[in-house]
């Protein structure tokens, strides 16, 4: 059996999850997340314990099993606390800044690189001084968040020599030595 799949997913107060045909429907403070399974994978709600099965030991079915466990429950933790990530530009003259739902980043280009976020995201900015301005996003779809922070990494991943780039707070960067001096 699975390890993952065969655990419990205990539901907290204040959260309903329903389950139709194969739709999965999680409701909760922070907002609402739907998510289609696939019709071999089963769903029960008892109380507040959610259960994930499975008909057979079948290597797909297994696999399965595991991952719809796993998005119900980062759905189930995503409505009732949400998910926060903090990226930080580190290089000389690198800045961010936010209208509403626009992200203005300044990463060394000639150009400002303008970036329309989500809806479901919130976004925050800081820059202060003698700092390295920060990008703080929150949500309640884990997925989501974790797509719009990689796109925005995408655009100046950290390099390995002076370590400059966006990255996420207190993500550590393998330095590499530069150039060997002088000839003989």
């Amino acid at each position: 059996m699975s390890r993952i799949g065969k655990l419990p997913i205990n539901i907290p107060a204040g959260v309903t999850v329903t389950v139709q045909d194969t739709v999965v429907t999680v409701k909760g403070k922070k907002g609402t997340l739907t998510q289609e399974i696939n019709p071999i994978i089963t769903v029960s709600v008892e109380g507040n314990v959610c259960t994930v099965k499975r008909p057979d030991d079948e290597k797909q079915n297994r696999a399965m099993h595991g991952l719809y466990r796993s998005l119900i429950q980062n759905m189930i933790t995503g409505v009732s606390e949400g998910y926060k990530k903090s990226l930080e530009l580190v290089g000389v003259g690198y800045r961010v800044s936010n209208q509403g739902q626009v992200l203005e980043l300044a990463l060394g280009y000639t150009h400002n690189i303008f970036l329309g976020l989500p809806a479901e995201i919130k976004v925050e900015t800081k820059n202060e001084r003698n700092q390295n301005p920060l990008i703080i996003l929150e949500s309640a779809d884990k997925q989501l968040i974790g797509q719009v922070c990689a796109k925005i990494r995408s655009f100046r991943k950290p390099e390995p020599y002076k370590g400059k780039g966006v990255r996420f707070v207190g993500e550590v960067v393998r330095r590499k030595a530069g150039k060997s001096a002088g000839k003989k």
